[in-house]
């Protein structure tokens, strides 16, 4: 008995814990709505005005990107600026043949008037962190454009970013990504689901009411007074960028979000880039939160619901480990409610993970009709779609739950890159990118158990009780069998 109740009082927690962040998207949701119905006028620089224009430095930090460095430069040396009032520093801790090639590039941009600098270190020391640090010792420009080598801005991208730091108090201006390869494979649209929801509900939903949000690595601006002021990249978590985003705006520097201004990138197309992709910013949030979350209880700058959504914002990856406490023990509360008549009600009041589902069914679609527009059709879609993403989502949970547990307790671990494809189109192939891990790990095959776990919960609904079974769970348990199956077959064939 005393093992039953271990198993209802975690499983509460967690449900509890689930409902609690449904809520929060839920006020998010509200907050992007009046965002939409309040546009307020921001003064803004004159470009045409050539006293008006500042000096910007675009760094790229990279690190043996074979694949899409030609079309990176190419783009970046397109960018609508003036050549006088730009600068362009390729931040290189490439180890491969890459070095040689973006430098025989790079000279021949040179040639053209634009001014562009190939940085190299010696070491990867505080990784991405470290190189943009020490780019910025000698960025000629005060305000500071990052892109990660697979993001390719519009002509007109400085133009329509640069105008907002008119404002002396905005540090950071942050645009949305766009994705170039959304359509190409399941992955990659489940992929572009969740980062959308995060680029237009969250970012909106945070920045219209002052709350805390976070620039995003690349496809943003900073105004280098801030940096400095906030104390300059550090290479101490996984995210370097929210680790700055925090400190930045602890110290009353404003964030401006612009929702309109979309920035392409390439999305991974095979599970392993994305599971790496995944561990890193689940990770880095967590040990964001171990950093700031002392900072942010006792600073006296900010409201107490701004902390509210602050702390809950850096637990953002722990939802992962409350859905997969959720999962796992769901099976054993399925034979626990059936056993024990008197806990019924308690059980009906569980209920929390249904109303939790219904509220992100909610907030989500609002954001896929400002994508993809509302009627029949497109919800039809949506509702696929959404309960695919959720399935997906909940087979990645015991990965992302372990890189959460890592950062919590403290274990440090290197940066490992996002490997880049140059994939747009189905007709481009994956196979043979020298980048990809090829060893399988343990957690795959955890994870291929996980999917029998679940096959048996979905027996186990056959066969509890002397009622003729209990199909409760039902829904539940087909998903994680379907989103575990889909992640364990999807990793083994990325190593052919």
């Amino acid at each position: 008995m005393i093992f039953n109740i271990a198993i209802i009082v975690i499983y509460t927690i967690a449900i509890v814990l689930i409902f609690m962040y449904a809520l929060a998207q839920l006020n998010l949701l509200f907050n992007y709505l009046a965002a939409k119905k309040n546009h307020k006028d921001c003064p803004k620089l004159n470009l045409s005005n050539s006293e008006e224009i500042p000096y910007v430095t675009i760094q790229l930090p990279v690190y043996n990107e074979l694949y899409v460095m030609e079309r990176l430069l190419e783009n970046i040396a397109d960018i609508d600026y003036p050549k006088d009032k730009l600068e362009i520093q390729v931040l290189d801790d490439s180890t491969d043949e890459t070095l040689e090639t973006t430098a025989t590039q790079i000279k021949k941009i040179q040639q053209t008037g634009l001014d562009i600098q190939h940085i190299t270190r010696s070491n990867r020391e505080g990784f991405k962190a470290g190189a943009l640090k020490e780019g910025l010792e000698t960025a000629k420009g005060d305000f500071i454009a990052i892109f990660d080598a697979d993001f390719l801005p519009k002509k007109d991208w400085l133009k329509r970013t640069i105008p907002f730091f008119k404002d002396s108090e905005i540090g950071v201006v942050q645009t949305r990504w766009g994705h170039i390869n959304r359509n190409y494979s399941l992955l990659t649209k489940i992929q572009a689901f969740a980062l959308d929801a995060h680029f237009t509900l969250e970012q909106v939903g945070r920045n219209s009411k002052g709350h805390f949000i976070n620039f995003n690595g690349t496809a943003g601006v900073w105004r280098k007074d801030c940096i400095i002021d906030a104390g300059n990249w550090e290479g101490d978590t996984l995210t370097e960028d929210l680790d700055l985003s925090y400190r930045a705006q602890l110290k009353n520097w404003k964030f401006k979000y612009l929702e309109d201004v979309e920035t392409p990138a390439e999305l991974p197309v095979v599970i392993s880039a994305a599971r790496s992709q995944q561990f890193r910013w689940n990770k880095g949030g967590a040990e964001n939160f171990r950093k700031m979350l002392w900072r942010i209880l006792k600073s006296k700058n900010i409201s107490a619901k701004t902390k509210i959504h602050g702390m809950l914002h850096l637990l953002n990856s722990s939802m992962f480990l409350s859905v997969f406490i959720v999962a796992v023990l769901s099976i054993p509360m399925l034979y626990i409610k059936n056993e024990y008549a008197h806990l019924r009600f308690y059980f009906y009041m569980m209920s929390f993970f249904v109303i939790s589902t219904v509220i992100f069914f909610v907030c989500y679609w609002f954001m896929y009709k400002k994508i993809y527009g509302s009627g029949f059709k497109n919800f039809f879609s949506y509702v696929g779609m959404f309960f695919t993403f959720f399935s997906i989502a909940m087979g990645f949970s015991l990965h992302n739950s372990i890189a959460v547990l890592e950062g919590h307790i403290g274990k440090r671990s290197e940066f490992v890159r996002t490997p880049k494809f140059n994939i747009t189109t189905l007709k481009d192939s994956w196979k043979g990118n020298k980048y990809l891990r090829k060893k399988l790990s343990l957690n795959v095959i955890i994870e291929g158990g996980l999917m029998l776990y679940f096959a048996f919960g979905l027996y186990s609904a056959f066969v509890v009780g002397d009622q003729g079974g209990d199909f409760g769970l039902f829904p539940f348990h087909l998903m994680l069998f379907l989103g575990f199956g889909y992640v364990f077959f999807k990793s083994l064939s990325s190593k052919v």
